[in-house]
């Protein structure tokens, strides 16, 4: 039986490393990505650079659940009628 778990390298801050994730995550990073415009190296280094504990793919799982936790949050706020 196949792992759901993929283990990729990349390159961070200018180190080669191996981060294994699942590939809805793997896939939820090149969205995150993209929209920021982005590397996915570099949106790796930006949460590497921010984790204040745990390894690195705790850090990613936590940083693209909380990504679009907020994106479904802010989707289901009523549009607010600006006052008069």
């Amino acid at each position: 039986m196949k792992s759901p778990v993929v283990k990729r390298s990349i390159v961070v801050a200018g180190h080669k490393t191996s981060v294994s994730l699942e590939e809805a995550f793997w896939n939820g990073m090149k969205e995150i990505s993209g929209l920021r415009n982005m590397t996915l190296s570099e949106l790796v280094g930006e949460i590497d650079g921010a984790r204040q504990q745990g390894n690195l793919s705790s850090a990613i799982r936590l940083f693209v659940l909380d990504y679009f936790k907020s994106r479904a949050l802010a989707a289901m706020q009523p549009d607010k009628v600006p006052a008069q």
